[in-house]
């Protein structure tokens, strides 16, 4: 509890001049590279052997890292599905804000009065599409279906915060007020389509078959938004 005080004395973090504590940044930085280890290794244990038949001591053979130190960091195997499930989510979901805040300055660069709504959705949905590529092994991992207790409803859970998001999304200026029926499903459809395609291009034989999808999901969903 003194640190805690000592710390909102000095405020946030107990620096001086914006800087970390002496020795501060290193540990951070060791602590950081135990947990990208742990999960590297967990992503090619549950690669390579499914997440029921993943074992804790192949995890910790293959990072290096002490069993006391992966429970502690992440609590046990489940506790590792679920981060590589956050690390991956979050890198799609800012990867398709950042697509769709571009497409949006380029609208604006263009003298466009408002942005195309559809034009905008399709700018998010390549952008998620390319991440499932890139991080493919992951992607492959969490459209299998397999996981600890709870990983469905996560994923459910995800499904409709996409969904809700691409709603808006659609919506354009209309956005804040309630979405009727219809464009609740076609948001549903179109987020299902993007969820589907991913599980494809997640499993493409090279980066040429992986963009050819994408641009044909493109075209589909287009077709379908209009």
């Amino acid at each position: 509890m003194r640190t805690s005080r000592a710390r909102q004395a000095n405020g946030a973090g107990d620096t001086k001049g914006g800087e970390p504590p002496a020795g501060g940044g290193r540990q951070w930085a060791r602590a950081d590279a135990t947990r990208r280890a742990l999960l590297n290794a967990a992503l090619e244990v549950f690669a390579d052997r499914g997440y029921a038949d993943a074992g804790i001591a192949e995890i910790v053979e293959r990072s290096g890292i002490s069993v006391g130190s992966l429970y502690h960091h992440y609590g046990g195997k489940a506790g590792l599905y679920v981060a590589l499930w956050e690390d991956l989510s979050a890198e799609q979901e800012a990867s398709a804000a950042q697509a769709v805040s571009a497409a949006r300055r380029e609208s604006a660069a263009r003298g466009d009065r408002e942005p195309d709504p559809i034009a905008l959705f399709i700018a998010g949905a390549r952008a998620y599409l390319r991440v499932c590529w890139e991080r493919r092994e992951a992607a492959r991992l969490f459209h299998g279906g397999e996981g600890p207790s709870g990983s469905s409803l996560m994923r459910r859970s995800r499904a409709q915060h996409w969904i809700a998001q691409n709603t808006k999304l659609l919506r354009g200026s209309a956005g804040g007020d309630p979405a009727s029926r219809a464009e609740q499903v076609l948001s549903l459809v179109l987020t299902t389509v993007i969820g589907e395609a991913g599980r494809e291009i997640a499993t493409a034989e090279d980066e040429d078959e992986a963009t050819e999808i994408i641009e044909e999901v493109c075209r589909i969903l287009i077709r379908l938004a209009r």
